[in-house]
């Protein structure tokens, strides 16, 4: 790795802020940091009903893009920036959501990493273009600002070999294609504050459920195996995203359905998952409240619960046994009916949630005495990417 990549310099005074930028599939989070003390946060997502883009600031929203625009990254770093933002930040950090094979730990980011990460592009070509043009345009309105990446797969890299390759040749691994796993920095979050409570068993599965989903198996600590594979699209169902897919189904739409790579994509990215299922919406929420009128609906739902019970329960032998199975994410968090349907097949490994403290969001909602612990922990990012951000920069 690069000299300019690594090295460390004088760490930044207590009261310049660290701006986190999280760029997801369909919005960007931020905020920023001085310490573990959060002081400002914003998103950036489109209004109800697929309207225009609204980048809100501590309470103030304004519209960056009309409806019909793709995300409007340059419009949300211009007004970080003509809003001061900047000037109060030493430095930007990036949630990456691919590091490939290249990268390990978090880095700051040069010309040549810039270069560096645009060519992994096609291993999450939903992420990291946006990703990288937020990164260019702070780079435009404020050359002076350190930047630095950090990544989603970087936690995955102690992957045993039988979890990370698939059934390819040696030579195809050796170009990059095998599992890397996701969702990275959340689980790093979730570890940690599992530690805090001393409450991290041996044997733990991280159930990141949002618009993308995935489960992490935790031993000790340490990434085992993960549902999602070489591109945030494998695992289980998700909003739009179809999941695991039979090899020979894409070969089929190729050849027989004479699609366009660029047509299947949008099929397995944009047009699958929940959203094809129920043939309206991926948001969890209009599916639950529709559920008993749509069929489609019931449908989407009951495929999610079950391809995540089914992952626990593969997870759970890839530990050979379970401890803890934490809930996260938007859907994790808080959709207590998506909890409860998840954790009712799942007596046979221990998992037994109580209804009132399901129903509630407590932070434990397994039943006493029962064999696992199931939690619900609110996930924080932008504070695993704010603190990485802080340990580029050395000892102050």
């Amino acid at each position: 790795m690069r000299a300019s990549m690594t090295a460390a310099i004088t760490g930044p005074p207590m009261s310049d802020a660290i701006l986190t930028v999280n760029v997801g599939s369909s919005g960007i989070k931020l905020a920023t940091y001085v310490g573990d003390v959060r002081r400002a946060r914003g998103a950036l997502a489109r209004d109800s009903g697929g309207g225009a883009w609204t980048l809100s600031w501590d309470g103030v929203t304004s519209v960056v893009g009309a409806a019909q625009d793709p995300m409007p990254v340059d419009a949300v770093i211009d007004w970080l920036d003509d809003h001061g933002i900047f000037a109060s930040c030493v430095a930007v950090g990036h949630r990456i959501v691919h590091g490939g094979r290249t990268y390990a730990a978090p880095i700051w980011i040069d010309a040549a990493a810039v270069e560096a990460l645009t060519a992994l592009v096609p291993l999450a070509p939903d992420h990291l273009p946006a990703a990288l043009a937020a990164v260019r345009r702070v780079m435009t309105r404020a050359p002076k600002l350190r930047q630095a990446a950090c990544f989603d797969t970087a936690f995955h890299r102690t992957m045993p070999e039988t979890a990370r390759r698939f059934g390819l040749s040696r030579a195809l691994a050796e170009a990059g294609v095998v599992r890397y796993g996701f969702h990275g920095l959340s689980c790093e979050f979730i570890v940690g504050e599992l530690l805090g409570l001393a409450a991290l068993g041996a044997r733990t599965i991280i159930a990141h459920l949002g618009n993308g989903v995935s489960l992490t198996a935790v031993h000790e600590g340490r990434s085992i195996d993960t549902t999602m594979g070489m591109t945030p699209t494998g695992g289980v169902v998700m909003g739009t995203r179809s999941g695991d897919l039979d090899p020979g189904v894409v070969l089929y739409l190729l050849r027989a359905l004479r699609m366009t790579p660029e047509t299947i994509n949008a099929e397995v990215n944009d047009r699958g998952g929940l959203v094809g299922l129920s043939g309206s919406t991926g948001d969890v929420r209009s599916l639950l409240a529709h559920r008993v009128a749509d069929p489609d609906a019931a449908l989407a739902l009951d495929l999610l619960c079950y391809q995540i019970r089914r992952a626990i329960g593969s997870l759970t032998a890839a530990l050979g046994g379970l401890d803890t199975l934490v809930f996260t994410g938007g859907i994790g968090e808080h959709a207590s009916p998506v909890r409860w349907e998840i954790c009712a097949g799942l007596d046979c490994i221990g998992v037994r949630i109580d209804a009132d403290r399901n129903r509630w969001n407590d932070p434990v909602i397994s039943t006493a005495g029962a064999p696992v612990t199931v939690r619900v922990i609110e996930t924080n990012e932008e504070l695993v990417i704010a603190r990485h951000v802080s340990a580029l920069f050395g000892p102050v």
